[in-house]
């Protein structure tokens, strides 16, 4: 069975899984927001700069579950 790397590296820097997918999940998280405001959704939340924060928690714990898999 191959094992995942603990972790990533890059030019020679080692990188925690944690901080490429915080990474990953604040692009998603703003693009995701930019789709909101685009369709017009985002003048129903209270505070959006909120939903932005939650969107970036629950994309960083998909992807550190699911697609990196340490």
């Amino acid at each position: 069975m191959k094992s995942m790397p603990h972790e990533f590296a890059i030019g020679g820097v080692y990188f925690p899984p944690l901080l490429i997918a915080g990474i990953f999940a604040v692009i998603a998280a703003l693009l995701t927001a930019r789709l909101l405001d685009r369709v017009r959704l985002s003048k129903h939340f209270f505070y959006p700069p909120l939903v932005l924060l939650s969107l970036m928690i629950v994309y960083t714990v998909f992807i550190g579950t699911f697609i990196i898999k340490t």
